[in-house]
């Protein structure tokens, strides 16, 4: 499992650094040009697509955050035990969301 999460790691650090990049170029052009965007009917304005791109890098963050708890849970024997009710996270969770910190119906009961 620590070779998978470290994947994931390494895969969303990556995802990471894209996200802040083209952030960091959409900024730039937006300095730089004196577009009415809030008026233009051609489609999404330039303030929606750097909203959409702020929420992906917030989730990236999230899912970074996440992966690292997880890692240093691995490494504490507390990998794979739900944090609020203290029994096993069932392998297919940890399968499709490794960073898993809570057992299905707990997840369900807070909503997540």
């Amino acid at each position: 499992m620590e070779k998978q999460l470290r994947r994931l790691l390494a895969e969303n650090e990556a995802q990471l650094a894209r996200l802040e990049r083209e952030h960091e170029r959409m900024v730039e052009a937006a300095e730089g040009s004196n577009a009415d965007d809030e008026h233009d009917p051609e489609g999404s304005t330039i303030a929606f697509e750097r909203e959409q791109l702020t929420a992906a890098l917030e989730r990236t963050r999230r899912t970074g955050d996440e992966l690292r708890t997880a890692l240093a849970e691995l490494a504490d024997g507390r990998y794979g035990v739900c944090e609020r009710c203290g029994r096993p996270i069932a392998p297919e969770r940890l399968e499709a969301r490794p960073q898993s910190r809570t057992c299905i119906d707990c997840a369900r009961s807070a909503g997540n």
